[in-house]
């Protein structure tokens, strides 16, 4: 017969192997974030672009928006990209772009090669905003009520199915047409 202490380490193995199973069952877009009907944390940022006197939370009153968080070195931003082009042509609702822990050259390098959808957009360098944000990667998209307080968060690349499904009908009714 084995000694009790030989069983600790499948014990301990059976026990992160528990964790890990629960874990990966998590739905990233499930994750809530804690500003929910929170104002937007206050922020100033120079403007990526240098052509506007750079953008703040105080940018995200009046209007039902969007607050998209983006990257060049990220390829999830490539594929909502063209989405956000749709969203800004049709001009539904302002987008306004948090550049994030990118380099201010390769971001307007990116933005210039594939347009500028957003109505401002700040360079976050430091990361800083996006952390009182708690963004959790890119990109990450935000809508933002009319009084600046965070009404939704949704982790990953908008798609058209994306749109419709969650962004639509909060549009909606964040804009009272419903």
């Amino acid at each position: 017969m084995l000694p009790a202490r030989s069983f600790i380490p499948l014990a301990a193995f059976l026990a992160v192997a528990a964790l890990l199973a629960i874990g990966l069952q998590n739905d990233p877009h499930k994750i809530p974030s804690m500003l929910i009907d929170k104002p937007t944390p206050d922020f100033a940022l120079t403007s990526l672009t240098g052509d506007d006197n750079g953008f703040s939370h105080h940018d995200l009153k009046g209007n039902v928006s969007l607050l998209n968080v983006f990257a060049s070195w990220c390829p999830g931003c490539r594929v909502e990209h063209p989405m956000l082009m749709q969203l800004a042509a049709r001009g539904d609702v302002p987008i306004y772009g948090l550049n994030w822990k990118d380099r201010q050259a390769d971001s307007k390098r990116w933005l210039a090669k594939n347009q500028n959808p957003y109505a401002r957009v700040g360079l976050d360098e430091s990361g800083r905003v996006g952390i009182d944000l708690g963004v959790t990667g890119v990109p990450e998209t935000f809508v933002i009520d009319r009084t600046g307080r965070i009404r939704y968060r949704y982790p990953g690349p908008i798609t058209q199915e994306v749109w419709q499904e969650h962004f639509e009908p909060l549009l909606k009714d964040l804009r009272g047409l419903q």
